[in-house]
């Protein structure tokens, strides 16, 4: 009756082996299944862990979907010394990212599970809230060079950059020009700048 050697310990705490072993399974049980064929008991089954230890860890699976999204996702954002450049670096690695990479497609179909699974919508809101705090830090960046004025609130300016990235994901548009993204950014700095 004892525990078979080879399954990964369950417990409160994260056993990063064990987290590591569940990811890598969540991410080839992706690959080979896809987004409409992904579940936590093929993840469990794969990773040799049950399935208490993942919900403990990951409380649905479109937690565990955006842990790997985020273990994948590489989006340079450029600190050139210019926000213009920063901001249109930034937005074309995104949409690159969003549209080109496998990571990218998990990400627009929790998007779409969001819109009828709440706990697919409560994953995507935390992770938001951090993205956009991210996003400030460019502006924030912009500030201490003083080519933004003092007083702009920088997460205020992220959640415009963030609607416009958001916009263009959820309808698609995800093959962008550099000029048309040059021209929008060019747009949100003409309000912020120092005049």
């Amino acid at each position: 009756m004892g525990e078979d050697p080879a399954r990964r310990s369950i417990g409160a705490r994260r056993n990063p082996d064990s987290a590591e072993a569940i990811l890598e399974a969540a991410e080839a049980v992706l690959v080979e299944a896809g987004y409409a064929g992904f579940s936590i008991e093929a993840v469990a089954r794969r990773a040799r862990a049950g399935k208490p230890t993942i919900y403990r860890w990951w409380p649905s699976k479109a937690a565990l979907l955006l842990e790997v999204y985020k273990r994948q996702k590489r989006v340079d954002v450029p600190d050139t010394g210019s926000l213009e450049d920063d901001l249109v670096g930034f937005l074309r690695n995104l949409f690159a990212h969003w549209r080109d990479t496998s990571s990218g497609s998990v990400f627009r179909s929790l998007i779409a599970e969001a819109q009828s699974d709440e706990a697919a919508a409560a994953a995507l809101t935390g992770y938001a809230d951090g993205r956009v705090s991210h996003t400030a830090r460019i502006i924030e960046r912009a500030k201490a060079r003083g080519e933004v004025a003092a007083d702009i609130d920088a997460a205020l300016v992220a959640d415009l950059i963030a609607s416009y990235a958001w916009k263009h994901l959820l309808t698609n548009r995800l093959d962008e020009d550099e000029a048309t993204i040059r021209a929008t950014v060019r747009y949100v700095m003409s309000g912020i700048s120092r005049n």
